[in-house]
């Protein structure tokens, strides 16, 4: 799924224009135990109440995708015959009022997910009417495919601090005990998959809060759909173990800041052109940008074969996950410099006499903790 397709079926968690009817789901503690569950419709509650239960919904289709939001894929052979896609899809076609399949899959959830304290497990089913464009170019009256799908959060339940309350109205201080709050979702997926704006059977949405931690045990038992993309955390260390490595003494300052300018450039161009698929780029862009660099044919051809081993052959990963457009950072184990990303021609490398030296230019002056130093 791209982001065009996603923020549509995000625009669709409002009370007004939501098919959801209600929701399913179950209360558990650290202990892995279900300590109550919950059927309600979105009918009976408040607006604000529907809302919010809305809020944390949509917050599953948040992010970037290839970072936090992954798509699986199901072979063929899983469609017609695994256990798991038989669950998702029983879930899906009785709108989850088949309570055998709804508590399997909390079961499911619970057996395999390693998350520290206590969870939600949030259910829900909806009927998207999908519209259609006229050859105008405009929003066509007409009816389309209805996509119906389920959604699924899983929401850590923390504990809020006791505070002291002042009450307008009564004027007077109150002593607000501690209470469960619903945190922000930190996993989920919906199925099936909303790709070129029509249902995709063989694909599913997953989200993950944490760029560190995919919760492949998961995605292993609910999917079983071949292995993850890897982290985008772990992404983000891989390439620079493996650029260090590869480029060896060719691996400067100078080169260092150019690969990072052309990946963000890259970004840049990808947004200004307003494209609906995710960038990537393979092992090849990466050769191309060292090539520009002037990094030595020899360590370049290290560098893909470093690369295929650390991604895998054919891999193409996002350049999001690679480096950080708003942050450029020199480290020393006793130094940390942060410089302006537009402004990394500031900072550079020297050897004098045989001393290493990060050497950054000062033409407006300098402060120390606030205050002017003088040169």
């Amino acid at each position: 799924m791209n982001d065009k397709e996603i923020s549509e079926i995000r625009r669709h968690f409002r009370a007004e224009r939501s098919g959801i009817s209600r929701i399913r789901g179950c209360y558990v503690n650290e202990k892995r135990e279900i300590i109550s569950e919950l059927d309600q419709s979105l009918g009976l509650m408040s607006e604000t109440e529907a809302e919010e239960i809305l809020s944390l919904l949509k917050k599953t289709l948040s992010g970037r995708v290839g970072t936090n939001l992954l798509d699986i894929a199901f072979s063929t052979s899983q469609v017609a015959e695994s256990e798991e896609y038989r669950l998702l899809t029983r879930l899906r076609e009785t709108a989850l009022k088949d309570d055998q399949a709804v508590h399997a899959f909390f079961a499911k959830v619970i057996q395999s997910l390693e998350i520290e304290g206590n969870y939600m497990i949030l259910l829900a089913h909806d009927s998207y009417d999908v519209f259609t464009y006229r050859k105008d170019g405009h929003r066509s009256e007409d009816a389309g495919e209805m996509f119906n799908y389920i959604l699924c959060t899983v929401c850590p339940v923390r504990m809020a601090k006791p505070a002291l309350s002042y009450y307008v109205r009564e004027n007077c201080f109150r002593h607000v005990t501690a209470d469960s709050v619903v945190a922000p979702p930190a996993l989920g997926f919906l199925f099936p998959a909303f790709d070129d704006r029509c249902t995709n059977l063989y694909g599913a949405l997953y989200y993950t809060r944490s760029v560190e931690d995919s919760h492949t045990e998961f995605t292993d038992a609910i999917f079983k759909a071949g292995p993850m993309p890897m982290p985008a955390a772990e992404q983000k260390a891989t390439f620079h173990t493996v650029l260090a490595d590869a480029a060896g003494e060719a691996c400067s300052l100078p080169v260092v800041r150019s690969v990072r300018a052309q990946l963000c450039q890259a970004i840049e161009d990808h947004k200004a052109a307003k494209e609906t698929e995710p960038l990537t780029v393979d092992k090849y862009a990466i050769r191309d940008m060292l090539g520009f660099c002037g990094v030595p044919e020899e360590n370049i051809t290290h560098f893909e074969q470093a690369f295929d081993a650390g991604f895998g052959p054919g891999a193409a990963v996002s350049p999001h996950n690679l480096v950080d457009v708003r942050r450029f950072e020199v480290r020393t184990p006793d130094v940390r410099i942060t410089v302006n990303p537009e402004k990394t021609d500031l900072v550079e490398t020297r050897i004098i006499d045989g001393v290493r030296y990060i050497l950054i230019r000062a033409d407006e002056g300098a402060e120390v903790n606030g205050v002017d130093v003088r040169f």
